[in-house]
């Protein structure tokens, strides 16, 4: 079967929105390749994006943008045939990065081209799907505050996340894993199908995207002397030697806790109360990688 190959362009996404995307395609991508460009235009509106691609008879769909847009794109094409492509174009790269896709942009296109791949989980976050990372505590609120920050990039990311720790207070929360109920009070709890959050920040280093599992990571409480040991092992992929670290494993992960709290998925915010409920979907997404 030959390749068709949709580009979604998601043209406020990034950190290289100076860079006219559609342009350097045309001039860096096979014309061997029948291929379409598909414009997220409204930010606030997927649907048309998603019955273009639906309707299109494409064989890889290809999002162009960061974790966010990969979210989206990657939502659409799960459990069928379509095969998701990534041209990172986003401050994190998560799902990116762990799938060993190149961050420049013509080596990701090259891998494209060959159109080979394999099938990964995926995993569902209330209605939502989630294909790296989805938690909540201090990771969810940072995902909020950068959510509506001006500027994108790491040294943004990095910023909001100095700024907001030292007026953090943690949370207690009741997780049951595969059926298994304990409380705890926690800094962060992150459900991780891939290994990290993005920019290569490992909060699960033995997280596998593909044996049907997710990882639970339970960071507790500590103190403004332990930032930069536990920063040292969020980058050297050794947080799960961390004391302050429980790390567990399951299919089925519920959270309960008091009020309304934000939420992220992939690292979009979103706010819950009172429940969240995750599952892992093995097998669910094809990905050129």
């Amino acid at each position: 079967m030959s390749q068709k190959i949709a580009f979604v362009i998601n043209p406020n996404a990034g950190t290289k929105r100076k860079l006219n995307i559609i342009e350097f395609i045309k001039c860096n991508f096979s014309n061997n390749v029948a291929y379409d460009f598909i414009v997220w235009k409204n930010k606030d509106d997927f649907e048309s994006v998603k019955d273009q691609i639906l309707k299109g008879k494409y064989t890889i769909v290809v999002a162009c943008g960061g974790d966010g847009t990969v979210n989206q794109v990657a939502s659409v094409v799960i459990n069928t045939s379509i095969a998701l492509g990534i041209l990172p174009l986003g401050s994190g790269n998560g799902l990116a990065r762990s799938n060993k896709i190149p961050l420049d942009l013509k080596k990701a296109l090259h891998l494209i081209y060959l159109g080979k791949g394999k099938k990964i989980d995926s995993a569902l976050i209330n209605h939502n799907y989630f294909f790296c990372t989805a938690g909540i505590g201090f990771d969810a609120h940072i995902a909020n505050q950068f959510a509506v920050s001006t500027k994108r990039g790491f040294i943004t990311y990095f910023s909001t996340t100095v700024k907001e720790f030292f007026g953090y207070k943690p949370n207690n929360y009741v997780v049951t894993v595969d059926g298994v109920t304990f409380k705890t009070e926690a800094f962060l709890i992150t459900v991780a199908n891939a290994g990290q959050w993005g920019n290569d920040l490992y909060i699960a280093p033995d997280a596998e995207l593909d044996d049907g599992l997710l990882n639970v990571s339970i960071l507790k409480p500590f103190t403004k002397f332990a930032i930069p040991l536990i920063g040292i092992k969020l980058f050297s992929k050794k947080i799960h030697t961390s004391v302050k670290l429980i790390s567990l494993k399951g299919r089925k992960i519920d959270i309960e806790f008091m009020g309304e709290l934000p939420v992220h998925f992939d690292g979009e915010p979103i706010m819950l109360k009172e429940r969240l409920s995750i599952s892992v979907l093995p097998m669910s997404l094809n990905i050129v990688c």
